[in-house]
């Protein structure tokens, strides 16, 4: 018999039960704001393409890094290893908050990953016009883009993989935010003691 979880989408009945059992004498209030300021630096993201964000240092450290740590792979994973690393860490992040069982965590990892993917579209989509200033090892570094699309053949595709994953960053943003809101909604019910 599955717990039906009012107000919760449809998805896996322990994870939906699990998430309102652990709402139960938690607050909500700096969570709340806390996802106000995700929410806020999203929006930012849907304004200009170019904005960096809250998670901008970060994301591109951790860039950087994944191509020291794919540079044993070959040229191909190292080029690669910097976009590939940029996902790999909030996506480990989120696991963690799931180990843990830190709900309110998973939607901060969410709003991580969704921040890291606009970062990502914005770099795929300047393959061709090569108009960002890059950072790199080196005085003359490499465009990850446009040397990965170059190999594969599909420079020319740059902007519709960068509309695709722009679209997938606003779909997890929305998501993450959503089950973070319904999230402080059930801990802001369990402690009045109203049913949500």
């Amino acid at each position: 018999m599955t717990t039906q979880v009012f107000g919760a989408p449809p998805g896996p009945p322990g994870f939906l039960s699990g998430a309102a059992e652990w709402c139960v004498g938690r607050w909500w209030q700096w969570r709340a704001v806390l996802l106000a300021l995700l929410g806020w630096d999203g929006v930012s993201h849907f304004r200009d393409p170019e904005a960096g964000g809250l998670f901008a240092g970060i994301t591109f450290g951790v860039h950087e890094f994944g191509h020291l740590f794919f540079g044993f792979a070959g040229e191909f994973m190292t080029v690669l290893g910097g976009s590939l690393m940029q996902l790999l860490i909030p996506i480990g992040a989120g696991l963690l908050m799931y180990y843990y069982d830190d709900f309110f965590g998973i939607a901060g990892a969410g709003a991580w990953l969704s921040s890291s993917l606009f970062d990502l579209a914005r770099y795929i989509g300047d393959a061709r016009s090569l108009e960002l200033d890059l950072v790199g090892f080196g005085d003359n570094p490499q465009h990850d883009w446009a040397w990965l699309l170059g190999q594969m053949g599909a420079l020319n595709q740059d902007t519709r993989l960068a509309g695709l994953t722009r679209l997938i960053g606003m779909a997890l943003l929305v998501g993450s935010l959503w089950f973070g809101g319904w999230l402080c909604l059930r801990m802001r019910a369990a402690r009045s003691g109203a049913s949500p």
